[in-house]
């Protein structure tokens, strides 16, 4: 397939207008007097945004927040990695797929399953440990700041794991051996040897995981704010969410130090991996990665890694399920079951609102994950195969996106979208979930894009064939993997997106995460659960649809050839 020149200042122009253009609405709106004034340039915003006495609460607050996150996720990272690719543990490849499954699950719906179990009021488990031990209030408060950061950290696990189990696996052991060849005990062997070897792959980790935590806004709007514990995300939703009349420049002034901060740490991030090489132990001479035998310990850290599997996938969907039966939330005894109906879901099946909402959700998550991938192998086309300084701006361009806060840039897209007649309909927020996701699409079709010689397209030249029927029949065929995968990621992002939707999305163009926050708002858990299962079926339907479509091809291609 030749790419013609033209076509890469096209998709430059294209991508940029996704990815810069609400960055430069957000600093001109953050200078601005409001939208009915948009244009009389002030730094009002900015002095009244940046003096406000909730500001060093909120600032400290995030900073705890996003620390203790990033410290969970990549301390239960560094423990299920070792146990998973340095150890003899059974079950191994089971509890490896474990550990990124909760990528599937909706982060509202994992955070408002912690509340079910541990709100102080009426909470399943605080109520069953009040009835064991004769407590006379609940011993677990989940409205608090170790609260959120327990349910953050179990939420960006998978991208801890993502980032340090392939470092871990790579590992060599005889590091470790020389070690205590020279006498060092396995604590300093620990300290000396394999933390130092594994430093970049545990700084990314942490790097990373605070800006997906300084981007969260589930747990902080549904844990966060009943507890009056505000971060940066949801002091700008208060902003533009509360009063007579929202104060969009005031959010983007605020806006703008999240933006900067999350810039700063992808930058510091993409630094750490490419310093990675001076930490390279596997050379030429040949590596045999060596497990270790758990011995007699095999059976308590199976136990641990089973509990950690079961709090991270079974534990949300079977609390949003047994909430879903019931009239209210109720400790499971024998008159809570004998109460169990479809009540709940045959209220949300008649409200119009909740249809709307998914029926919007499942036309962005068709329609905007197909457009967002046929945009994502153009631009995968260009970055892999076309080597050039544009390719290279383009390429910069496509993962900007990613460092971006979604509730910040769903601010400038408010202010982008603000004077056109795309304002509050469906399509400001397809259009805005692709900007925002594009990067999903593009990393897996990048990389079956480098798979791809060069010779095969250039054979399918030589005989006879245009670029249309080289794209069709060999270059298609061959990315289908890349394309599923794309798909499937941005699919489900855009089903359970919720940041971004929170700004954008007005009467008539609700969409499921939205209306599920409005629930917890409202205190309706009963219908919120029941929606919450209807949405993970959504998911699961549009994964294992696009998988069976997906081998079907295969197959065909296969007969064919």
């Amino acid at each position: 397939m030749r790419i013609k020149p033209p076509l890469t200042p096209t998709l430059i122009v294209i991508v940029g207008l996704l990815t810069i253009s609400p960055v430069l609405m957000l600093a001109v709106g953050s200078f601005s007097e409001g939208f009915g004034t948009f244009g009389n340039f002030t730094v009002d915003k900015y002095v009244e945004a940046y003096t406000d006495p909730e500001l060093i609460a909120v600032l400290w607050n995030t900073l705890i927040f996003t620390l203790g996150s990033a410290a969970v996720a990549t301390l239960l990272a560094l423990f299920l990695s070792y146990t998973n690719t340095r150890t003899n543990i059974p079950f191994k490849f089971f509890f490896g797929i474990i550990s990124i499954v909760p990528m599937m699950i909706p982060h509202i719906l994992f955070a408002v399953s912690w509340v079910l179990l541990l709100n102080p009021s009426n909470g399943i488990l605080n109520r069953v440990m009040m009835d064991l031990f004769g407590l006379d209030r609940a011993p677990f408060n989940i409205y608090s700041l170790p609260g959120m950061i327990l349910v953050e950290g179990l939420l960006d696990l998978p991208i801890a794991y993502l980032i340090i189990a392939p470092a871990m696996s790579a590992f060599d052991v005889s590091l470790e051996e020389s070690s205590k060849v020279c006498g060092a005990s396995p604590l300093r062997t620990l300290t000396r040897v394999t933390l130092p070897v594994l430093r970049p792959a545990i700084l990314a980790s942490v790097i990373l995981v605070i800006v997906r935590c300084l981007a969260s806004f589930a747990v902080p709007s549904v844990i966060g704010m009943p507890g009056r514990i505000y971060v940066l995300a949801t002091h700008i939703y208060r902003i533009i969410s509360t009063g007579f009349a929202a104060d969009y420049g005031k959010a983007a002034a605020v806006g703008m130090s999240a933006l900067a901060a999350s810039i700063l740490l992808i930058y510091l991030y993409r630094y750490l991996t490419s310093e990675s090489g001076k930490y390279v132990t596997i050379s030429g001479r040949g590596f045999k990665p060596a497990l270790i035998d758990l011995k007699n310990s095999k059976v308590p850290l199976l136990g641990v890694v089973g509990l950690l599997s079961f709090v991270l996938i079974v534990l949300p969907v079977l609390v949003l399920f047994y909430t879903s039966m019931l009239p209210y939330v109720m400790v499971p005894t024998a008159k809570a079951f004998s109460q169990m109906g479809w009540k709940n879901w045959t209220d949300v099946l008649r409200d119009p609102i909740s249809v709307l909402a998914l029926r919007n959700s499942l036309t962005l998550g068709l329609v905007g994950a197909t457009l967002g991938v046929i945009l994502s192998i153009f631009v995968s086309y260009v970055i892999v195969k076309v080597r050039t300084t544009a390719s290279g701006i383009l390429e910069s361009l496509s993962f900007l996106s990613f460092s971006f806060p979604g509730i910040v840039i769903g601010v400038g897209f408010m202010w982008f979208f603000v004077r056109t007649p795309l304002y509050a309909t469906v399509w400001a927020l397809l259009i805005g979930y692709i900007a925002t996701y594009l990067p999903y699409g593009i990393r897996p079709l990048s990389s079956a894009f480098v798979q791809i010689h060069s010779h095969l397209e250039e054979s399918s030249r030589v005989c006879g064939a245009n670029s249309f029927t080289t794209l069709r029949r060999i270059v298609i065929p061959l990315l289908v993997p890349g394309i599923l995968a794309g798909w499937i990621l941005m699919a489900t992002m855009f089903v359970r997106e919720l940041t971004l939707s929170v700004v954008l999305s007005r009467p008539g163009s609700e969409v499921l995460a939205v209306q599920i926050l409005r629930f917890a708002e409202d205190g309706l858990w009963g219908r919120l659960s029941a929606l919450g299962i209807i949405m993970i079926f959504l998911s699961s339907f549009l994964v294992i649809a696009a998988s069976v479509l997906g081998r079907k091809l295969a197959k065909r291609d296969s007969l064919e050839d």
